[in-house]
């Protein structure tokens, strides 16, 4: 990688970091919160492509794993990542793999087949793997598991709508290409 690709990996890794900062909101139907860091890992995907956006988040997560309270709520270690919230964070590290090459192909070529694929990566991806680790490591039903993630779907969203217009945004002012 050049310099400029390994400082913009850094700065999305750093910006995980700070979204992170963020406190989490608790939803009392399941020990997962709602947390800001997702459109961290939505940002990594859409800006930086599969290879750089990946590394950016293995990064966090690296971090975290070793006991830096990267994580929202200042969270870390590796009770996190065989927890309730484990497998969000497993989503977080294929998210941006995904998103970046279906973002790179030629059919996905305007502003709503873009946004459906941040969409469809960023949110409902992470969610369902998510989902399926919560019911894998909790007393909670995988249907149960899968009706209560609906309560984040709202704010993923609005989440997804605003990487996309930031994304726009930054590669306009940068001409930074996930290809």
């Amino acid at each position: 990688m050049k310099i400029k690709e390994i400082v913009q990996t850094s700065l999305i890794a750093a910006t995980i970091i700070i979204l992170g900062m963020i406190p989490p909101l608790p939803l009392g139907i399941i020990p997962v919160p709602v947390v800001m860091q997702n459109l961290g890992i939505m940002l990594a995907g859409a800006l930086l492509g599969s290879k750089r956006g990946t590394i950016a988040v293995a990064l966090v997560l690296l971090l975290a794993l070793i006991g830096f309270p990267v994580l929202s709520g200042g969270s870390a270690g590796p009770a996190v990542f065989v927890g309730p919230t484990g497998g969000y964070l497993f989503g977080w590290l294929m998210a941006p793999s995904i998103m970046g090459y279906g973002l790179s192909q030629p059919f996905v070529n305007r502003a709503w087949s873009k946004m459906a694929v941040i969409w469809l990566v960023g949110v409902l991806f992470v969610d369902l793997v998510g989902s399926i680790w919560l019911w894998l490591v909790s007393p909670i039903s995988l249907a149960n598991s899968l009706i209560s993630n609906l309560a984040f779907i709202p704010g993923d969203t609005l989440k997804s709508i605003a990487v996309y217009l930031v994304a726009v945004r930054v590669q306009a002012l940068t001409h930074v290409s996930t290809r």
